[in-house]
């Protein structure tokens, strides 16, 4: 229980400090609330109904995370609930009394809850019959059309308040994914550096890595899940309501996702290159020694490159002088590792080969996260 109110109160404190994923769902919370008010103001209050439950049921459903999403709902819930009124309407005709009316309509609304075409809305077929039946009025064409009539206005007006109260964006989870992904590899690098540079490094420590590695698969994944939301979410959405909202106008381009999965590969290969190494049982041998040193300071320096574009993905300033000399420094370690590598090549096959493997996989690393700037072209 504790852990749980600490969580509460990290969730209040961020969404009072600004804005993010916290203070989202508390839009979208009160957004709901409100829809369901104003559909009983309108079907309850101002028209009258005194079975106006369907409209502020229907209204409090439909505020879903994007306005694309509520509108597709909309239409399958709809068509469900008009299919759960018919049925139970029928049912409630040839039955003597509810219970029998439910017996007959629930278990074939059930089977059609499973239609495809109704996604995840299909099961409002069958509480649609539960509250017809439940509610005892008697069976008419008035009726039946009074109560889709209902489900109609609630949607109207769920969908309008998501579209028209500031309209869910979510364009900063990309961002956020990105920044953690490059952040999280950066840290990656700098971990099985610093292991390397202690000489006692072992199957153990390579399993570690391995599984850093896979969390950042599981990074990746998330990344394309939001970007996934971001694209929904700019579908039948008013720019001038965006603006109005201060809602992110903009993404990094899909290419970026693209280049931190190659750079996630890459440090998969690299932390399955030092497993097998490690591997006593396994023919490879890790280098050791000053080369094995100039390549854990090598691997440290991609992650701080790693470090720093991160920062830079949620607006930090980059230090250009640091990075300039980190370049450099890089640079020089590289070609050292070159050296080291044709010393081993006279020396010793095993330890040559899984040198060279991990040399060639730091060059993809670097090659991703320091892209070399782009030649000037002629006009």
């Amino acid at each position: 229980m504790w852990w749980e109110a600490r969580a509460v109160g990290r969730a209040v404190r961020a969404a009072w400090r600004g804005p993010g994923r916290e203070r989202d769902l508390v839009v979208q919370s009160l957004k709901a609330a409100g829809a369901a008010l104003i559909a009983w103001a309108v079907a309850g209050v101002w028209l009258g109904d005194p079975m106006a439950l369907m409209a502020p049921w229907v209204a409090l459903v439909l505020v879903q995370a994007t306005v694309y999403s509520s509108v597709r709902q909309a239409g399958q819930q709809f068509a469900a609930i008009c299919v759960g009124t018919l049925v139970a309407s029928a049912a409630q005709a040839v039955a003597e009394d509810t219970t029998g009316a439910l017996a007959l309509s629930l278990p074939l609304l059930m089977l059609v809850a499973n239609w495809s075409r109704f996604g995840l809305q299909g099961v409002y077929a069958a509480t649609t019959a539960v509250f017809v039946l439940a509610s005892g009025t008697a069976v008419s064409a008035a009726a039946v059309g009074h109560r889709v009539g209902q489900a109609a206005l609630g949607a109207v007006i769920g969908v309008a308040v998501n579209a028209l109260v500031l309209p869910p964006i979510h364009l900063r989870d990309v961002r956020e994914n990105l920044a953690a992904l490059a952040r999280e590899s950066g840290d990656l690098l700098c971990a099985v550096a610093a292991d390397l540079r202690e000489t006692h490094w072992d199957a153990q420590s390579a399993a570690g890595w391995s599984s850093d590695a896979a969390r950042l698969q599981r990074r990746l994944e998330a990344l394309e899940s939001a970007r996934s939301w971001s694209r929904e979410s700019l579908r039948l959405t008013s720019r001038p309501l965006r603006k109005l909202h201060r809602a992110p106008t903009a993404v990094p381009p899909e290419g970026e996702d693209q280049r931190w999965s190659r750079v996630t590969g890459n440090l998969t290969a690299l932390t399955r290159t030092l497993a097998v190494a490690a591997d006593e049982q396994r023919t490879p041998a890790p280098p050791e020694g000053p080369v094995l040193d100039l390549y854990a300071r090598l691997l440290r320096l991609i992650g701080d490159a790693c470090h720093a574009e991160a920062d830079r993905m949620v607006g930090r300033p980059a230090d250009g002088d640091t990075e300039a000399a980190a370049e450099e420094t890089m640079e020089e370690l590289h070609r050292r590792l070159q050296e080291g590598l044709r010393e081993h090549a006279g020396q010793e096959a095993a330890r040559t080969a899984v040198l060279g493997t991990l040399l060639l996989q730091a060059e993809n690393l670097w090659a991703e996260i320091v892209p070399e700037p782009a030649e000037p072209t002629d006009r």
